[in-house]
């Protein structure tokens, strides 16, 4: 799962001279929460997010009148406030690396540039959340089966053999291990919506047959 097959594209940009005022009208109005900041190349130059703005408005307690805190606000500019040099990323990276960064640098959302430093996108946690939705199937309901195996070859295909004697589709294996070395690992498996007495008879076949977790049904329209 590459950045460029989910990265928003047509990003919407400000320049350094862009008044923080005008700045922040556009974050409103477009409901986002950050704006990447390019020179007259369209190289990137910095980031200014909705906190920066709040951060440099004055507070709510300030004694400067209308007309005052108007100029105040028109004379301080993106170029005053933003992150320059910004964390970015590449087209090329992939998903799981970005929301890595995001969680470690405490981001919500990181640009994309390629070898020229020009930006070409822009990837959120919100996109991070969409590819999980994508990858586990869940648009489709279903039912979910969590186990925790042995970390040895071999320990899945009955459980993949039992779905299918009792014809359940698969719609995605996941699998997770704090530790590649670890005695166990957990695989999250989900199946396409049955008629509801023959999901309870797949449902009873795995839990006398394995050692499961949890299952969960999940009440969701199917896309």
């Amino acid at each position: 799962m590459l950045i460029r097959e989910w990265m928003t594209k047509d990003v919407i940009t400000i320049t350094p001279d862009t008044s923080m005022m005008k700045a922040s009208k556009i974050l409103k109005e477009n409901r986002i929460r950050r704006l990447p900041v390019v020179d007259a190349e369209g190289r990137l130059i910095g980031i200014v997010s909705d906190r920066d703005i709040k951060e440099a408005s004055p507070s709510k307690a300030t004694t400067l009148d209308m007309h005052e805190l108007y100029y105040l606000l028109s004379e301080i500019k993106v170029k005053d406030i933003m992150t320059r040099d910004p964390f970015t990323v590449r087209a090329d990276d992939t998903v799981e690396t970005v929301a890595l960064n995001m969680i470690e640098k405490r981001i919500g959302g990181l640009p994309v540039i390629d070898d020229a430093g020009k930006l070409v996108g822009i990837i959120s946690d919100s996109d991070v959340f969409k590819v999980l939705i994508t990858i586990t199937g869940v648009r489709h309901g279903g039912v979910q089966f969590a186990f925790e195996l042995e970390n040895t070859p071999g320990t899945l295909k009955p459980i993949v053999d039992t779905l299918r004697e009792h014809n359940a589709r698969i719609i995605s294996i996941l699998t997770s291990m704090d530790d590649s070395s670890g005695p166990t690992r957990r695989v999250y498996i989900r199946i396409l919506p049955m008629d509801r007495a023959e999901e309870n008879r797949i449902i009873e076949a795995v839990k006398s047959r394995f050692s499961l977790m949890y299952w969960a049904r999940d009440n969701v329209h199917p896309a």
